[in-house]
């Protein structure tokens, strides 16, 4: 449609042309003393307008001629500037494939051509597009090579130069660049297993940057590896609730991290204070429970701040069995006997582990709770049976020990030197 609207526009112009042209009759008279001369007006027309479109032409000619230093120039200038971001991609390729000897020197080569730039750059010559960005990452590769090849001063004096540009150019890609860089040295701080100067460098990234799971990642190493479990543990927490570690790994590092944080304490002020900065999910995993529950015991002795962390797990592992591996069902018993032996008798608690005894007679740990609790009870007869019974089956150490020496007491108080004797063996033969 447009094509045909432009050929019908075409023959108008031609139709008014030949009406104009064949039906003038006007002339044009010149007189240039002592001659006259007349001219047809359509033929002084054509004249004009030859004239001007050969002045037209000339004067294209003469600007082109006059314009071809400086497109030489230009063109110069930008086979340097192709030449630059070619070295520029030839040092990140081979940094990338480990030729870090070859990645260093194609870098330098990328700034030596950036300054070349810079010194023969003209007023009216246009500056090359990123040309700080450009600088800068040739600084990072250069110092990302010099690191991998254990030049210390190289790799210092290049991100000296990183820095410096971030303080003299307001480029929002200088700015990104500039938090690659404090990426950089904060990993190659943590590879020199240097962890304060890697949080120094990582306390200086914006407060955007320093939340990105890189930078986060860095800094939960940077914390263990400085021993901070605690800022590890909140560092920890961010990662998991970003989704950057799968639901196993997450717990089992938060796991790691409480128990971590945990042993810190070296009273029971500071253990109390530390568990009530755990969280509830990491309060209801049974390590962490037992873990601070032991550690309290160690340090204080107060069995009655442990019981109502204790309580929780004893009631979940009764009424959901399979929610406890048999390894945390003896550390729960064996952690319980500890604890309730350290208060009074307390019937209900007497009458619960009995009640889980019957439900679950072949837990052979319930039988040693309940020997253990029945022992301070004062109920020597049910105290011996149920040690004896648990005694010889128990695997682990500790409460197989515990057993035979509390028989043994047992044996003594009822004066059977003999029994007692051969218990204070069977528990001096346990292996550690």
């Amino acid at each position: 449609m447009r094509a045909a609207l432009w050929f019908v526009a075409l023959f108008g112009v031609a139709v008014a042309s030949a009406l104009l042209a064949g039906g003038n009759p006007s002339t044009v008279t010149v007189f240039w003393s002592p001659y006259r001369v007349d001219l047809s007006l359509n033929l002084v027309m054509l004249s004009l307008v030859v004239l001007f479109v050969m002045l037209h032409l000339a004067w294209r000619a003469m600007s082109a001629l006059f314009e071809l230093p400086h497109q030489a120039r230009r063109w110069r200038l930008q086979q340097k500037e192709r030449a630059m971001h070619a070295a520029l991609l030839d040092a990140l390729s081979e940094l990338w494939s480990g030729r870090y000897v070859r990645a260093a020197k194609s870098a330098e080569k990328a700034l030596a051509l950036e300054r070349l730039l810079a010194s023969v750059r003209t007023a009216d010559d246009a500056a090359p597009r990123h040309a700080h960005q450009l600088r800068a990452v040739s600084h990072l590769v250069a110092a990302e090579s010099a690191h991998a090849l254990r030049d210390h001063a190289a790799r210092v004096s290049h991100l000296h130069a990183v820095m410096d540009m971030g303080r003299n150019a307001a480029d929002e890609a200088v700015e990104e660049t500039l938090e690659a860089a404090y990426l950089a040295a904060a990993r190659w701080a943590m590879s020199d297993r240097d962890a304060p100067e890697a949080m120094r460098w990582l306390d200086g990234l914006r407060h955007g940057a320093a939340r990105r799971m890189l930078a986060l990642r860095m800094r939960l190493k940077a914390a263990r590896l400085n021993q901070q479990h605690a800022s590890a543990l909140d560092t920890a927490r961010l990662l998991a609730k970003h989704g950057a570690f799968s639901e196993a790994a997450g717990q089992s590092l938060l796991r790691e991290l409480a128990v971590a944080s945990l042993n810190e304490a070296h009273d029971s002020v500071q253990l109390q204070r530390a568990w009530d900065r755990l969280e509830p999910s990491e309060r209801n995993q049974p390590d962490v429970v037992l873990h601070a529950s032991q550690r309290m015991l160690k340090l204080s002795g107060e069995a009655a701040a442990v019981m109502p962390w204790l309580t929780p797990l004893w009631n979940r592992m009764v009424q959901q069995p399979e929610s406890c591996s048999p390894a945390i069902r003896e550390r729960v018993a064996q952690t319980l006997a500890r604890a309730l032996v350290l208060l009074p008798a307390d019937p209900d608690w007497l009458a619960s582990i009995d009640r889980a005894r019957q439900t679950y007679p072949r837990w052979v740990e319930l039988q040693y709770l309940a020997g253990m609790v029945c022992w301070h009870h004062a109920l020597w007869g049910k105290a011996q049976q149920m040690l004896e019974q648990a005694a010889p089956q128990l695997a682990h150490a500790d409460m197989q020990r515990q057993a035979w020496r509390t028989l043994a007491q047992l044996a003594e108080q009822k004066e059977d030197t003999a029994r007692a004797q051969l218990c204070w063996k069977r528990a001096a033969e346990v292996a550690k």
